[in-house]
């Protein structure tokens, strides 16, 4: 059956002005990441990525580890993050969220988890999208990614840790709760294995490094 490989973007630049680029950690973990597939000797039919500069530099470090030409990524924005800042601030009346994060650590996550379930409860008003249409968009991109594979195929989708969640909870029928403890979770560089089974997606495993679980690379375990 055909194979997915979902990928959550490596470090980036969390508490910074710019968080959509990756660190010299982030770049290291994704490199790691191509080594380990391509000692699994992994060839992708197809690779799809989100429109964020993470999520694109993500798949070019790993490619570059591997017997790949990165030319052949397809681009897809139904992969792209939720809008978070816009989230918090909706939640908390205009609150900068990267003041949040450098004053409060703790706090900033709290009000985050909670502005999540907010918006997936449909209480939050001028947000670009709803939860319902984040869901929608993600499982369109994933159908692009999958259509047409074929039995021994696999794929390499490249996204970000809310995308992921929110599609996992739909896949397994979990509640929003449980699609945001997947978001808040998911580690730099994870991925889950999805089997495509007809025209539906099953998990068949989740959040995992082997990449990082070594002792010298503990450290390169990272959230954010």
């Amino acid at each position: 059956m055909p194979l997915i490989f979902l990928v959550r973007h490596a470090q980036a630049s969390f508490g910074t002005d710019d968080y959509d680029r990756l660190s010299e950690l982030g770049r290291q973990q994704s490199r790691w990441l191509g080594e380990y597939f391509a000692a699994r000797r992994l060839q992708f039919s197809r690779i799809c990525v989100g429109t964020l500069v993470r999520q694109q530099d993500t798949a070019r470090e790993l490619l570059a580890t591997m017997p790949h030409d990165a030319s052949g990524i397809v681009t897809h924005p139904g992969l792209d993050e939720y809008p978070g800042a816009a989230l918090y601030a909706a939640y908390t009346g205009g609150a900068d969220p990267v003041v949040q994060q450098r004053a409060d650590f703790k706090g900033y996550w709290r009000t985050f988890r909670a502005a999540m379930q907010a918006w997936a409860d449909d209480q939050l008003e001028g947000v670009p999208e709803t939860w319902g249409e984040f869901g929608a968009r993600m499982r369109s991109a994933l159908s692009v990614a999958a259509s047409g594979l074929g039995r021994d195929d696999t794929a390499l989708v490249v996204s970000s840790g809310g995308a992921i969640g929110r599609l996992l909870g739909e896949i397994t029928g979990a509640p929003s709760s449980t699609a945001i403890e997947f978001n808040l979770q998911f580690r730099n560089t994870g991925f889950c294995e999805l089997v495509a089974v007809g025209d539906s997606l099953r998990v068949a495993s989740f959040n995992n490094v082997p990449h990082l679980e070594f002792p010298e690379r503990r450290h390169a375990i990272t959230y954010a």
